[in-house]
């Protein structure tokens, strides 16, 4: 270890190698790193896991959060991905509760401090794993390796495939991931802390090291992987176990074999039983509390897992290795979504992107000779936990052990670049013994260390809104149908329908079975008049996919457009058939039945869309108008007054229940709340209208004359206004000269 810290002392200065100096330069890096990503907006996955999730609202039980995945679902659920995090939707749910809402800024602030904090304790962690494990008599540990360590934890910190994590809220299940299993793996070293006799630990850190291994996986799935990478440097570092030595005893059948010192360590066997009874009882308690079922993904989400040749899945899961070796290598092509056709599958061994496998495995390969067969047991060590520390937290998201629902993800590279960096800073050790020029070597780092740093602040402005976040896919995947839909929904938000056309089309030629994309299309095609290309998309997408429940309802919308009601019913029982919860849907069928004159149909169905949705102010106020409409002005009274006890400041509620009141001739009460209603929107033509008409039938003129004129004013084209505008006008000159 002397000799790599030697190789790098004409690198690194010495002022900045005390622990406090180069902690605290590593946390400042960091956060500037990431700085520009603080007043950033909710971005893509977040809407989801944050903006429409109600385990972060007060009124969801907070035991609810030990039966819902990442999003909120019931994990019970067929649609549910499984994903358990309670512990992360926890923060959230403080950070609402503290920000008093939705703020972004409180979201991005937490991700960036808690990204800090990572990075500080790399620190830490290098220099345990290339320093190895020395404590002081008074317990103090060591740091035998400032120099690697610091250089090591420069690089994690500036690393530009962390911007995900970083600059995404929902990145932060990866960071609390990461702190839980960086914080059990110093526990894991600190049980040695006491240790005067070789073999000796303290039991309570080991088993502490295994609640924060399952703190972490309740965090982020793959936080588990901190009780294999304990067990690595409990056998390499603790037990300086020589792999090669021991394969060597195996193959010459060696009866030496069953001397080694590690292997006949009571203590050592009691650590190795404890994290192996730990995880096994951990995954266990997960596998139970998942529901014993596995997520259900598509093929779009992961093409090669669905592929028949075990062949053809094998090449291409490790051509998505070499993409993932790639991005910690060159971070410069990012892309916040790797699916929909944006990696096409590998077919055949005659494509050219092979040469990818092979140059992967080359390196790993060269690299795990280096580790067993260095002479340097230092070398031999550092590189066999670099590569440990690379692919044990990995190994969640490989598809060896199960289908993932993802082709290529940034955000899952976040622990894994820890062993990256450590291989690196080993190779620039190595570079710097075999040259002279020192300060080219000096330059090379500064000069990653300077881009890696600018590649963030500039990856971290894309992540502040959607808009730049979906634009800046299109140049890295092109391909990706996912990418175009994002940018056409961004678009549509916008109300750039014409440019959002455009995009899904798009998205719909690069993946003709994009449901969501024709579903998005079929809408702005049904509210442009162009029914007949939107029934058509709808259509196909319910063929496609026959539960999806939104494509049903907007089909029945356009078919109720096209006066084909009998399918417009059909549509929306079908809807909800597959979504029963549907109030929207409910609402919409009630429309239907208005324009059929079924008029106690069309009750039911808002009556049941507000049950579903008690603050659903379209139904409420189409039951008054409609009960208002027949005559039954008490019903409609009554109606009026329990949605306005639920949603006691919806105008269009005050409004519509004004007029009831007005013709029941309850006039004070009436205008108190046209009064309400008109302070609310001073700028609706109407409410001035009908509250001038209050005034006309209660006698009170000139006040009916005033919100006339100003009904006028905002809506000179109102002609019931107008007429009866004409007719005040009328009485009053009719008045005047009888005083006259």
């Amino acid at each position: 270890m002397a000799e790599l810290e030697a190789d790098l002392d004409h690198i690194i200065p010495s002022s900045i190698l005390p622990p406090f100096w180069a902690k605290l330069v590593v946390g400042f890096v960091s956060l500037l790193c990431f700085a520009r990503s603080y007043d950033g907006d909710f971005v893509f996955d977040d809407s989801e896991a944050i903006v429409n999730n109600k385990d972060l609202r007060a009124e969801t039980p907070l035991g609810d959060l030990w039966h819902h995945d990442f999003w909120g679902s019931r994990l019970s659920s067929n649609t549910s991905h499984k994903s358990y995090r309670p512990l992360t939707v926890l923060t959230f749910r403080v950070n609402y509760y503290l920000s008093g809402g939705f703020h972004p800024v409180s979201f991005h602030m937490v991700n960036i401090l808690l990204h800090g904090g990572v990075s500080v304790l790399m620190v830490d962690v290098f220099s345990v794993l290339f320093g190895g494990l020395q404590y002081t008599s008074k317990g103090r540990r060591l740091n035998l390796a400032p120099r690697s360590s610091l250089l090591a934890a420069l690089l994690f910190a500036v690393h530009p495939v962390h911007t995900e994590c970083v600059a995404g809220v929902v990145g932060r299940a990866d960071l609390l991931g990461a702190l839980f299993f960086l914080l059990s793996f110093l526990g894991y070293c600190k049980a040695f802390r006491e240790s005067n006799k070789e073999g000796t630990h303290s039991t309570f850190w080991v088993l502490l090291s295994i609640i924060l291994g399952a703190v972490a996986m309740l965090c982020k799935e793959q936080g588990i992987t901190v009780l294999g990478l304990n067990a690595v440097f409990d056998i390499l570092v603790i037990g300086k176990l020589n792999v090669l030595e021991i394969v060597q005893k195996v193959l010459h059948k060696d009866k030496s074999l069953e001397n080694t010192g590690v292997l006949r360590n009571g203590g050592f066997l009691f650590r190795m039983t404890l994290l192996a009874l730990g995880g096994t009882g951990v995954l266990y308690m997960r596998w139970k509390i998942m529901g014993t079922g596995p997520p259900a993904f598509t093929e779009v989400d992961n093409p090669a897992s669905f592929a028949d040749s075990v062949l053809v899945r094998a090449i291409n899961y490790n051509y998505y290795y070499s993409l993932n070796a790639w991005l910690l290598l060159c971070p410069w092509w990012l892309c916040f979504d790797w699916s929909m056709g944006c990696i096409p599958l590998i077919k055949s061994v005659g494509d050219w992107r092979v040469i990818a496998l092979a140059a992967l495995w080359f390196c790993l390969i060269g690299l795990i000779c280096q580790a067993l067969c260095s002479e340097d047991s230092h070398k031999r060590r550092i590189l066999t936990l670099g590569l440990g520390f690379l692919i044990i937290p990995f190994l969640p998201a490989s598809n060896l052990f199960f289908r993932v629902g993802f082709v290529v993800a940034e955000r899952v590279l976040y622990l894994p670049s820890a062993g990256y960096c450590m291989l690196l800073t080993l190779g620039f050790g190595a570079l710097s013994k075999h040259t002279k020029k020192k300060k080219l070597i000096a330059a090379l780092i500064l000069g990653i260390l300077f881009i890696n740093m600018l590649r963030c602040m500039i990856r971290s402005g894309e992540w502040r809104s959607e808009e730049q976040l979906f634009r800046s896919a299109l140049s890295v995947c092109p391909l990706n149908a996912k990418v175009h839909y994002n940018v056409g929904k961004n678009l549509a938000d916008k109300g750039n329908q014409t440019a959002a056309i455009r995009y899904y089309r798009e998205a719909v030629r690069l993946n003709p079975k994009y449901v969501h994309a024709m579903n998005n299309l079929g809408n702005i095609l049904k509210e442009r008049n162009e029914l007949q290309e939107a029934e058509e998309l709808l259509s196909l997408a319910v063929q496609i996919q026959p539960d999806f429940a939104a494509a049903w309802m907007n089909l029945g919308i356009v078919q109720n457009s096209l006066k084909r009601f009998e399918a417009a019913e059909q549509s929306y029982r079908t809807a909800i058939k597959h979504r029963r919860k549907y109030p929207d849907c409910y609402y919409n069928l009630g429309r239907l039945y208005a324009d059929l004159n079924r008029h106690v149909d069309a009750l039911n169905a808002w009556r049941n869309a507000t049950v579903l949705k008690p603050e659903h102010s379209l139904a409420w106020n189409n039951m008054i108008i409609l009960l208002d409409n027949t005559g039954n002005l008490a019903q409609a009274e009554a109606v009026g007054r329990e949605a306005l006890g639920l949603i006691p400041n919806d105008h269009s509620l005050m409004f519509s229940l004004a007029n009831v009141l007005g013709k029941s001739q309850k006039y004070k009460e009436s205008e108190a709340l046209f009064l309400k209603a008109i302070k609310a929107h001073p700028n609706t033509a109407s409410y001035h209208g009908n509250l001038a008409v209050l005034y006309h039938r209660w006698g009170h003129l000139d006040l009916a004359r005033k919100h006339y004129e100003i009904s006028l004013q905002l809506d000179p084209t109102a002609s019931g206004t107008k007429e009866n505008y004409g007719l005040l006008r009328r009485k009053l000159e009719q008045m005047q000269k009888k005083d006259v």
